[in-house]
């Protein structure tokens, strides 16, 4: 009897836990979303208001009028609309009082003149605007920036590359357009085959930077989810299925997907759109341009994907790439490759370690473009 009474009092207590954390959850994504309460804000805003007046009225040396900008653009802020328009009614109520309490002083520094009016209502209007622009995507202030850095970190360790076997070395770099935080350019890649085989997807999505983000923060987890749980060889009629179903009006994108048995060193490498990949014969020291067939992804239904087949023997190196490395407006793609091969050649054989990175800060540092880089040796 008692240990019934004991499991009816643990169920209640973990049925009231799931209460809690269900209470808990909705109250975080309600306030994520905006509808979370701001009046802690609002209410010190609010007393912040008249202390600001009645320094101006009791000190007018040390407190201007334009100080009441302050409340103001920090509501812009940290309220919301209707929270907002609260706290400007308060601002001008306290204006009409300063200017008439100030009287006396129109000819001193501290009157309230038709301009200090003019610069309080203009900084009303933008707190507004960015009071509505965060209630419209419902980033509330306190966690816009660390949303926008979860989703880089979530781009990047979606791009991470798993460790090889002794015998294989990789090297990749990404650097997004123009300093941004967010690139249209990103990696998936997986073991499979009871981690006898390495598959690595690069794709560049259309567009670059902010504007290309999003689009790739998608496909990264999309094609991440569909590496190595499908055939080699439907993987890109996949994803291309999978863009042509989002419909976006710029949806396009180039994608590379290299195949290598990790024991004998074959590969097949499958493009949809892709520059070629270029291999490094160590028994030569020529690079060799891979190039496989297949359209645009997200073009049209039913594309086909052929792939083409190499071999990595010790001491050659394979580079997959995108046209932010190779392609300016002022000379062509094949020139572009010249030059990053024959950066390459200084990079990639005197020293592996960092070579992705010095080589993108060699070819194409201050290029407008997002520009990604994977380089795989098979060691010597």
């Amino acid at each position: 009897m008692a240990r019934g009474a004991a499991g009816s009092f643990a169920a209640r207590l973990r049925r009231s836990a799931r209460r809690a954390r269900t209470a808990l959850r909705k109250s975080g994504v309600d306030y994520f979303r905006g509808d979370g309460s701001d009046w802690i804000a609002f209410a010190g805003l609010l007393l912040a208001i008249p202390v600001i007046a009645c320094g101006t009225i009791a000190m007018p040396v040390w407190f201007a009028p334009t100080a009441m900008v302050l409340p103001i653009v920090a509501g812009g802020v940290l309220l919301r609309p209707a929270s907002l328009l609260g706290l400007y009614a308060a601002a001008a109520s306290a204006l009409i009082i300063e200017s008439v309490a100030l009287g006396p002083y129109l000819d001193g520094p501290a009157r309230v003149t038709p301009g200090t009016v003019l610069v309080v209502a203009a900084c009303g209007l933008f707190g507004l605007l960015i009071a509505q622009f965060r209630a419209r995507v419902g980033v509330p202030w306190r966690r816009g920036g660390t949303m926008l850095f979860d989703l880089r970190e979530r781009i990047r360790v979606q791009s991470a590359l798993p460790r090889l076997p002794k015998g294989w070395r990789h090297e990749m770099a990404l650097r997004p357009a123009g300093g941004q935080s967010f690139s249209g350019d990103f990696v998936v890649a997986a073991r499979t085959n009871g981690g006898r085989t390495f598959e690595v997807v690069l794709t560049d999505v259309s567009g670059k930077g902010m504007d290309a983000g999003s689009r790739a923060l998608l496909l990264s987890g999309a094609f991440g989810g569909l590496l190595g749980s499908l055939p080699p060889h439907g993987f890109l009629p996949a994803a291309n299925g999978y863009l042509l179903r989002q419909d976006w009006d710029e949806g396009f994108a180039t994608s590379i997907h290299l195949v290598l048995d990790l024991d004998s060193g074959d590969y097949e490498l499958l493009s949809a759109g892709h520059l070629p990949a270029l291999q490094l014969n160590a028994g030569t020291g020529h690079w060799e341009e891979k190039s496989a067939d297949g359209p645009l992804l997200g073009v049209y239904d039913g594309a086909q994907f052929d792939p083409v087949k190499g071999s990595l023997q010790p001491g050659d190196v394979l580079m997959l790439f995108t046209d932010g490395l190779v392609e300016a407006s002022d000379r062509d793609i094949a020139e572009g490759m010249d030059r990053l091969t024959g950066e390459a050649d200084r990079h990639v054989t005197t020293g592996f370690d960092g070579a992705a990175w010095h080589l993108i800060e060699a070819v194409a540092k201050d290029v407008n473009d997002d520009r990604a880089l994977l380089l795989l040796r098979r060691e010597p």
